[in-house]
């Protein structure tokens, strides 16, 4: 299967990049997925399995953090964007899937129609896409029972060949339409594919010839419908003429029955009345007439707009599947196309074997031969001048020749003699104190390593611990400012809260809304008292929603104050209070019958003092 299926190009630049930077992976990073996987029936349920995988085929797959950093410093290298990468600890065996946690179905699952030789590679389908809680079936029908009839525990989604996907979340069931089907990328031959491909082109071929037929026999039908309508219309406007002049005829009768009433005998008006029903009598004939006329008109209409809908339904299914047709022949041309320029490769690459590398591999190999002949015969002459193994022992050759090795031999007896006359011990006596003093080093050395070790995780875990204590530190600093501000704010005031954990001192600055004009932050000090008990109000209040504590008490808080930052205060102790559910005791001299009313609010309020 060629690795370009899985993201194209980018794909081999990508793999490139990595072999450039392999020292800086701490593991070979694996990928992409989709190449290291294999349909274990063919290419049956591949469209099923595309289609539920997606881009998951696509996806590298690294064993830590540092390694998914470096793969996507890789990527940018490469040009690739929006590389999928999955971290997972590659030393972790294969997953074994209890029976009870799969769907007890008789139909397969994904993770039982894929093969692969990476055990990481399955367990991450199984981790990340749950691809043994995913049922293949073989179309809708099926499908659906499975899904939506059974109700099968630990299944997650349904996947038919067909391309429809069904799942049940909750009480609402799900059916998701097919979408257009593309070659799928984890068929076993491409051949297979074209071959499919090819069929399906001629079926849509013979699909198009008999819509275009009824097409065609549908235009015919609405010529001849739109000649009968045109037919019955100049009938209809022939009956309509003809009535009008009967109506003018029949009112003039009229005004003449009536002019003549008097003056007629009683045989004219009897000759005028059946004259006068005769004629109504025609008229209502052809208005009967006209009204059928009608009716086989609206018919005519109806069944001609229906010809027309039907026409151009069929007219937009046809229009869809040639566009499909089309796209399937220009892949499948793309495919053939491919495939030649990999032929040609092959073929040119096979040339250049032929004719240039192998007669110099043969020419080596021949060398090789005869060098390794010259070499044993040499061996044998020198093994009768001297034993190799006394060769051997003496170490590899320096390049000195022999005048020089006796002049080295007659130095090192010299030493020999020295050192002798200087040292009682025997060579055997220094060579064993020697091995106790070196197993004694390395005794030392390996205990020395372990300190080291364990020297250096503490140092890793103290780095980690310090890191994180600062992040938090930090975080609180700002989360501190954040809530006073908040509190602050209520007021039209801002403020700044500056805390040093080198000199262990922490710093309240307030802005009036005086100084909006100008940059001036005033200190606490410089405050009038009301001021100064609300801004440390507001300091108390950020630093209560910063702790827990099971009950709090807050004694004289509103001293100094005005009436309005008193309102203001009462209301927002009591809103936080009630927000944050704790127990709380406030103390006053004050007037409290301004705090509002609550079921969780109880106040009491002692004697005056007697003067």
């Amino acid at each position: 299967m060629q690795v370009t299926a899985f993201g194209g190009d980018r794909v081999i630049y990508l793999l490139q990049a990595i072999e450039r930077h392999h020292r800086r992976f701490k593991k070979p990073p694996i990928g992409p997925i989709g190449s290291h996987v294999t349909l274990i029936n063919g290419n049956k349920w591949a469209p099923a399995v595309e289609q539920a995988l997606g881009n998951m085929l696509n996806a590298f797959i690294v064993t830590d953090h540092k390694d998914s950093l470096t793969l996507r410093s890789c990527a940018n290298e490469a040009n690739y964007k929006n590389l999928k990468i999955i971290i997972y600890d590659f030393s972790r065996p294969r997953l074994n899937i209890p029976r009870h946690m799969i769907p007890q179905t008789e139909h397969p699952t994904i993770l039982s129609v894929l093969h692969s030789d990476n055990p990481t590679v399955l367990n991450v389908l199984v981790d990340v896409s749950n691809v043994e809680r995913q049922v293949l079936a073989e179309n809708y029908e099926v499908g659906k029972a499975v899904a939506f009839g059974q109700r099968l525990s630990n299944l997650k989604d349904v996947f038919t060949l067909d391309g429809y996907r069904m799942f049940f979340r909750g009480p609402v069931q799900t059916t998701l339409p097919p979408i257009p089907r593309k070659p799928t990328r984890l068929c076993a031959s491409f051949d297979d594919q074209i071959k499919d491909l090819e069929i399906e082109a001629s079926r849509g071929k013979n699909e198009i010839n008999q819509c275009m037929r009824r097409k065609r026999g549908a235009e015919e039908n609405l010529e001849e419908l739109e000649s009968k309508i045109r037919t019955l219309k100049k009938h209809r406007s022939q009956a309509e003429k003809v009535l009008t002049t009967k109506e003018f005829e029949m009112r003039d009768l009229k005004s003449t029955v009536a002019a003549e009433n008097e003056a007629s005998s009683s045989s004219s008006v009897n000759e005028l009345q059946l004259e006068i029903m005769k004629e109504r009598e025609e008229m209502e004939e052809k208005e009967a007439f006209l009204e059928k006329l009608q009716m086989c008109l609206k018919e005519a209409e109806l069944k001609a707009n229906k010809l027309n809908a039907s026409f151009e339904n069929l007219r937009e299914s046809a229009k869809g599947e040639i566009d499909a047709f089309e796209e399937a022949e220009n892949e499948l041309k793309k495919i053939e196309k491919d495939l030649q320029s990999a032929e040609a490769e092959k073929i040119h690459y096979e040339n250049i074997m032929k004719n240039k590398v192998l007669p110099d591999i043969n020419e080596a190999e021949a060398n090789y031969e005869e060098l390794k002949t010259k070499r044993k015969e040499s061996d044998q002459k020198a093994s009768e001048i001297c034993p190799e193994s006394e060769i051997l022992s003496l170490g590899p050759w320096d390049g000195s020749t022999p005048e020089q090795l006796s002049a080295q031999i007659n130095r090192m007896n010299q030493r020999l003699h020295r050192e002798n006359q200087q040292f009682s011990e025997s060579i055997d006596d220094l060579r064993m104190m020697y091995e106790k003093l070196e197993r004694k080093i390395a005794k030392k050395r390996k205990l020395y390593q372990g300190y080291r070790e364990k020297l250096m995780a503490c140092k890793t875990a103290l780095d980690s611990r310090w890191g994180k204590f600062q992040r938090n530190a930090s975080l609180l600093r700002r989360q501190l400012t954040w809530q006073f501000n908040s509190h602050l704010g209520k007021k039209g005031i801002s403020g700044h809260i500056k805390v040093s954990y080198e000199n262990k001192t922490l710093s309240i600055e307030v802005k009036m809304p005086q100084d909006a004009t100008s940059n001036a932050v005033r200190d606490t000090k410089g405050l009038s008292g009301g001021e100064r008990s609300f801004s440390t109000l507001c300091f108390a209040l950020a630093l209560h929603e910063m702790t827990e504590a099971p009950f709090r008490a807050m004694d004289e808080f509103d001293v100094f104050m005005d009436a309005v930052s008193r309102k203001i205060s009462l209301d927002a102790l009591v809103d936080f209070a009630i927000a944050h559910g704790a127990q709380w005791m406030f103390i006053t001299p004050h007037d409290i019958s301004m705090v509002k009313s609550h079921e969780r609010i109880k106040k009491q309020q002692m004697a005056a003092p007697r003067s």
